[in-house]
């Protein structure tokens, strides 16, 4: 793993860690996806789910859409970490429940 990916797997560490402490909300399968694949790995999978998880609707009926995988996908430095359909993906489902992308 790079210095990139280790960034990107803090990252997501991070938007559970916050979760928990802003929201209390304990994504534990979150974290276990993290512990078990890394964070770019998790992310992608997420991103190709056909539907948001869970997490992503817990964190859309808190209003932290900026909590969300798909919002650390977009997020400037991470380009060379997903494909541009994935970061597609992202934008667009991010879209689809409400959030303006590049804010």
């Amino acid at each position: 793993m790079d210095e990139l990916e280790r960034r990107f797997h803090r990252a997501m560490v991070g938007i559970y860690e916050t979760a928990k402490r802003e929201l209390g909300y304990n994504a534990t399968r979150f974290l276990q996806m993290l512990s078990e694949r890394g964070g770019v790995e998790t992310a992608r999978q997420l991103l190709r789910a056909d539907a948001p998880s869970d997490g992503f609707t817990t964190l859309w009926t808190h209003g932290r859409l900026d909590l969300t995988v798909e919002a650390h996908v977009l997020q400037a430095g991470y380009e060379s970490l997903f494909s541009d359909e994935d970061r597609e993906r992202a934008s667009r489902r991010l879209e689809s429940y409400g959030w303006r992308v590049g804010r």
